[in-house]
């Protein structure tokens, strides 16, 4: 179910940014992310501030979520908590020496401590390394980690680096005219390299070298991108079309708080990826009158630690399905078996790995356009937001065999007694067809829900420039 509404549009800010005065941009931002250039003493940089967009693909093999913005390059891997921009290196790249203020916007992006990466999707760290006897003059390394990885790190360092990209000016509604810039990045080795991709693009928030935090720096388009797996990824402040539905989606859809982060040693440069306010979850099957059930969480169960980065509500774009917990796993689980059990005539089917709960199709209704009728689930949102995220069957349930649907959930296992590990992981399956917007400037989500339905769709922007 779509959570398109009427809202108020949110306040927006578009500051202007000193394309020289990028790295300072990028070393302060691993503290605070600027209100506006103006509050840094930069100059006007002038040239073109238009937002910016690529298609954003689903690679069928892997699926992950990959954009081709490399120039004469391959896709890189979306890495919604990744800290920096990675790829294999021709002979003869670029490099910046120890002492360069570049190599200190590296640096900016704190490693975690050894043997302290993210269990969840491992180690995104990214640190400015200078050799032992402190020669400034040295080439600038830092640390590229697969975020793909899942039973152990898969890290290696390699040169600071600056990569050659291009991506095509937006009006929200239209691709306009291709813009050529280049994004600081590190060098990986071909082993690192996560299969069909050619490297990674961190989204990560708050992260100096994040490919948004650094076009924000570069092109003074504000703090803001957007996501709608699969389809499109827009940078920068600007409404957004998408297929027949007609409105700037950023009027109507809905909005929360984003949750923070602050432990410099937890890697993410402090803030790493996005985190929820979900302060319950709840089950709920309106078209057989099953009123709404809280899952029996433990108390706290969901909350972020934010002195130690343990816990929380977390959003992924290189985790497949959502992965929860144990104890929170099992209560989900339980409230979701209890509420699909109720009418009494849905039938259960054999487990089919990764997954617990499985029905026989045959025993369900398929509603047109909207997808299976099973029981929603409600991330109930704390204060701040406009209203709770509502998971339809259309990102819940999975086809996982011959005439078999599955709740498209599983439990953590190996990493939950780890530092910095969420309570909660949203795979990118549970967002596929949602218009998600990231306002890092006001700290807020912009969210839609299931598109399916409302005229817009992920893959409907126009990549055709006007004639």
């Amino acid at each position: 179910m779509s959570t398109i509404k009427q809202l108020a549009p949110p306040m927006r800010r578009l500051c202007s940014h000193h394309l020289l005065a990028v790295v300072s941009a990028l070393l302060l931002a691993a503290a605070a992310v600027p209100e506006c250039a103006a509050q840094w003493g930069w100059g006007s940089g002038g040239g073109d501030h238009a937002p910016l967009v690529s298609p954003l693909a689903k690679d069928p093999a892997t699926s992950l979520y990959t954009i081709s913005i490399m120039d004469g390059g391959g896709p890189l891997v979306v890495d919604l908590a990744g800290d920096l921009v990675w790829s294999a290196c021709a002979p003869g790249h670029p490099t910046f020496p120890c002492g360069s203020s570049e190599c200190a916007a590296a640096a900016g992006s704190t490693c975690p401590e050894q043997g302290q990466g993210r269990p969840w999707q491992q180690d995104y760290g990214a640190g400015a390394v200078i050799d032992a006897v402190g020669d400034r003059q040295c080439t600038c390394t830092a640390r590229a980690c697969d975020p793909t990885a899942r039973e152990r790190a898969r890290c290696a360092a390699g040169d600071l680096t600056s990569f050659a990209m291009s991506a095509s000016a937006t009006d929200g509604r239209n691709a306009l005219r291709p813009v050529a810039f280049e994004a600081l990045g590190v060098c990986a080795p071909d082993w690192l390299l996560p299969a069909d991709a050619a490297g990674v693009a961190g989204f990560g928030r708050r992260a100096p070298l994040s490919l948004p935090s650094q076009l924000a720096a570069r092109r003074g388009l504000g703090r803001r991108f957007a996501l709608c797996l699969p389809g499109v990824v827009i940078f920068g402040d600007t409404p957004i079309h998408l297929g027949s539905y007609p409105p700037d989606l950023m009027t109507t859809i809905a909005s929360t708080p984003l949750v923070s982060r602050n432990n410099p040693k937890i890697g993410g440069g402090g803030g790493g990826g996005y985190y929820l306010p979900v302060e319950a979850i709840s089950v709920s099957w309106p078209s057989w009158g099953v009123a709404p059930t809280r899952a029996a969480l433990p108390a706290g169960a969901l909350e972020l630690d934010a002195a130690t980065g343990r816990g929380g509500v977390a959003l992924s774009t290189v985790t497949r399905y959502t992965a929860m917990r144990p104890d929170v796993y099992r209560a989900v689980v339980r409230a979701f078996s209890d509420a699909i059990g109720r009418p009494g005539y849905v039938r259960q089917a054999p487990a089919v790995a990764p997954f617990e709960l499985c029905y026989d199709t045959a025993s369900l209704r398929h509603v047109r356009v909207l997808g299976w009728d099973v029981p929603s689930i409600h991330l109930e949102l704390g204060a701040g937001a406009s209203m709770n995220w509502t998971v339809g069957s259309g990102n819940s349930m999975v086809q996982a065999a011959e005439g078999t649907l599955c709740l498209a959930v599983v439990e953590m296992r190996g990493a939950v007694a780890e530092p910095a590990v969420p309570t909660v992981v949203i795979g990118g399956y549970q967002v596929e067809d949602n218009l998600l917007v990231f306002d890092e400037d006001e700290e807020v989500l912009h969210f839609s829900g299931l598109l399916w339905g409302s005229g817009a769709t992920c893959s409907g922007f126009n990549f055709t420039a006007p004639q």
